[in-house]
């Protein structure tokens, strides 16, 4: 049997596959459909879950997330559990036999022995060059004869426990949330996130994935993440902020089992032109909204899932 390894791509192919990513979510955006939200319209079979490992159980993170979620979307899989080729067999199980699979990415930096040589010599700092990795995973609905544990989808947790989740989550991060006015946002300079009163909101639940979305932005302060706040209205930076914000709010409500929705559409045309002027701008935005999941599910006592990035994970892989 050939061995198959990883793909480092460098340079115009490095290029090339961030322009995959971008272009394909722009193209969702064209469409009228959110990335990050589509998974659960009316037609999806998808669960409503992160995309994790099913052979190790970590979650998948950044741009992976957004990935894998369109790609059990647009293949109708009822599960977020994926596997590489190799995974699957060291279960007892196997990739039927045609299925195609999905591409995930891992992005990481390394010093090249002959610049560590020349810093050596030169006393100067290593400079490290930065490299993507491709990996192809499968989702469990294409394997067959895995373990049942391993096949079976797991539930969606009631909602009578979401709600009280999230209201002792805003609680155990220490940020000062204030209910009431007719508005929703987050002051930078004086540190408080404010939201109408859940009575103000048509759907109860919108009020808790509107708190998630400001203390989103809440975790950019120098305090805690430490992300670019002064970006203002109408302007590169606030919508890239806003991305951010949008995203983070999306996997913190699969990650709690509340369906996620777009707090904030008028924006995807300010969102487009971000991500046709940088290729990057969607990687790094997915990236930054994972830091912001693991800051804020942190906080919570008893967590019902591993935030663990998929590092170990792809490098087992």
């Amino acid at each position: 049997m050939s061995r198959h390894y990883p793909r480092v791509r460098t340079g115009e192919d490095r290029a090339s596959l961030y322009d995959e990513i971008t272009n394909k979510i722009i193209g969702e955006l064209e469409a009228g459909r959110v990335p990050w939200v589509q998974p659960w319209g009316t037609t999806a079979k998808a669960s409503l879950a992160m995309p994790k490992s099913a052979a190790t159980g970590r979650q998948y993170s950044g741009i992976n997330i957004l990935i894998l979620w369109g790609s059990a979307t647009e293949r109708a899989f009822t599960g977020q559990s994926w596997l590489t080729f190799r995974q699957a067999l060291s279960l007892g199980g196997h990739v039927r036999k045609g299925e195609r699979g999905t591409t995930v990415v891992y992005a990481d930096r390394f010093v090249p022995v002959d610049e560590k040589r020349r810093a050596s010599e030169t006393g100067d700092e290593a400079q490290a060059i930065p490299f993507l990795k491709r990996f192809t995973v499968f989702n469990t609905d294409q394997c067959d004869d895995l373990p049942l544990e391993i096949a079976t989808t797991a539930p969606t947790p009631p909602p009578g426990l979401i709600e009280p989740q999230v209201e002792s989550l805003i609680k155990a991060t220490g940020i000062d949330f204030r209910i009431g006015g007719n508005r929703a946002f987050y002051v930078p300079a004086e540190d408080y996130v404010q939201v109408p009163p859940p009575q103000a909101y048509f759907e109860p639940i919108n009020w808790h994935r509107t708190a998630l979305h400001e203390l989103g932005h809440a975790s950019g302060h120098p305090s805690r993440l430490n992300r670019d706040l002064s970006g203002d209205y109408g302007t590169k930076k606030y919508a890239f902020e806003e991305l951010i914000a949008e995203i983070s709010s999306a996997f913190s409500c699969a990650s709690l089992g509340i369906v996620p929705t777009v707090r904030h559409a008028d924006y995807i045309g300010s969102w487009l032109e971000v991500l046709r002027e940088d290729n990057r701008a969607i990687v790094r935005a997915a990236s930054q909204a994972s830091k912001v999941t693991d800051y804020l599910l942190g906080f919570l006592p008893e967590r019902a899932v591993d935030m663990t990035t998929e590092r170990a994970d792809q490098e087992a892989a």
